[in-house]
């Protein structure tokens, strides 16, 4: 069959359009909104509610309501997605990469961009699955701690993998076995996201920055050091500077860790907990360094040369954004289909080169080296086994857990 083939945009195209949208918006931006209230339990509609409104608490569940699926009478399948997370053309009206599904397979894709915020759009879908309801959605992304919250519910259908070929063979291996879904039984990463250390290097006036004990304690960055809103971020890259696995921590461990960043704030090393507004302080200089989400050094980097990041020898964190199918969506094949689809090379290498996150697809590279090759040599976007090899991701947390660090995270930053 005939395939689409989208009209490309070049490397300076794709920065261009993506600076636009951003300087177009408030300064909470997707990827503060997608962290900003990680806390669940915390916030309203947390698994507190749900236990006192009788609705099983996680881990009560054994997941999967089946549903009547009805793929093969009604071509179409809707997809609930975060804002600006998808190709776009010049136009900005099509998204070639959904167009190009379409015409390959007959399913047409209702594409929605309203999923602001984790908490909010769990509130908004909550009543429907908690009464075993349709959402009107046959695929959403969520974080993944929100994408654990809801496969301990039983609130996502478990996926059929003869109709994942390319999402089982090719998913990268750093991405294949999270604690919440061992094996991706449930979910299929949609991009992931890395926390790296920035710096501009004209800031910096020659001080070497190589880890998180440097960003914490070297005297000459005092005052100019940021550290991230998001407790996951912060707390885990403090975690494995302190030779401590985020994957395996004990509480003990988690207080030596607010502990030690606590003593930062004090001293006045760091000058601020933010959310992505720290990419104004780095640029300006009133940062030297900070940690940092990989997505946003992309960007910064192609605008100025005096902005670099790097990976600590200890490691860094790497959260998802995860595709679900909800309880009782009517098109679940046809969803199974669309995540598939993006786990092809082509497609995946399409996307990568619009959004810039970490592309979660092996096999991608060659692919996307044809509409950017400088987006293919980026270990931001394609990590290399040896970078993969330093990625760390955050434990689940059980709800009181979620609450106690919480709590203690908002104390350290004064939220």
């Amino acid at each position: 069959m005939e395939q689409y083939e989208p009209d490309r945009l070049s490397a300076a195209q794709v920065a261009a359009a993506r600076r636009s949208l951003t300087n177009g918006r408030a300064a909470l931006t997707r990827r503060s909104l997608l962290r900003a209230s990680a806390g669940g339990a915390l916030a309203v509609g947390g698994l507190g509610t749900l236990s006192a409104c009788g609705i099983p608490a996680a881990g009560q569940s054994q997941g999967g309501v089946p549903a009547e699926d009805r793929s093969a009478k009604e071509k179409t399948v809707n997809f609930s997605n975060w804002t600006e997370y998808m190709d776009v053309d010049d136009s900005g009206k099509h998204h070639p990469t959904l167009e190009q599904f379409t015409k390959r397979t007959g399913i047409k894709v209702k594409y929605t961009e309203d999923i602001n915020d984790n908490n909010e759009f769990f509130g908004k879908i909550k009543p429907q699955l908690a009464a075993g309801q349709d959402t009107g959605r046959d695929l959403i992304v969520l974080t993944d701690w929100l994408a654990a919250r809801l496969i301990r519910l039983g609130w996502v259908q478990k996926l059929d993998a003869s109709n994942l070929p390319h999402a089982y063979a090719n998913l990268s291996a750093q991405f294949r076995n999270p604690d919440w879904d061992p094996g991706r039984a449930y979910s299929y990463v949609w991009q992931g996201i890395s926390t790296v250390i920035a710096y501009n290097k004209k800031a910096l006036d020659g001080v070497e920055v190589t880890s998180i004990s440097d960003l914490l304690d070297n005297p000459r960055l005092k005052g100019r050091v940021g550290f991230l809103s998001e407790m996951r971020d912060s707390v885990g890259m403090t975690l494995l500077d302190m030779g401590k696995d985020p994957a395996d921590f004990t509480a003990d461990d988690y207080d030596a860790a607010i502990a030690r960043l606590q003593k930062a704030v004090d001293k006045g090393q760091i000058r601020r907990f933010t959310g992505n507004d720290y990419t104004s302080d780095l640029t300006s200089g009133d940062f030297a360094a900070c940690v940092a989400w990989a997505g946003d050094v992309v960007q910064l980097k192609a605008d100025s040369p005096d902005i670099d990041f790097l990976i600590p020898d200890s490691g860094y964190m790497t959260s998802t954004d995860n595709l679900l199918v909800p309880n009782k969506a009517r098109h679940k094949t046809n969803a199974e289909r669309l995540i598939d689809f993006y786990y092809e090379p082509k497609p995946a290498a399409e996307l990568a080169a619009y959004i810039n996150y970490v592309c979660p697809v092996d096999g991608v590279k060659a692919e996307l080296a044809k509409i950017d090759e400088d987006a293919a040599n980026n270990p931001l976007i394609i990590p290399d086994k040896a970078m993969a090899a330093k990625s760390h991701a955050f434990r689940s947390l059980s709800s009181k857990e979620e609450t106690e660090f919480e709590e203690k995270f908002a104390k350290l930053t004064g939220a």
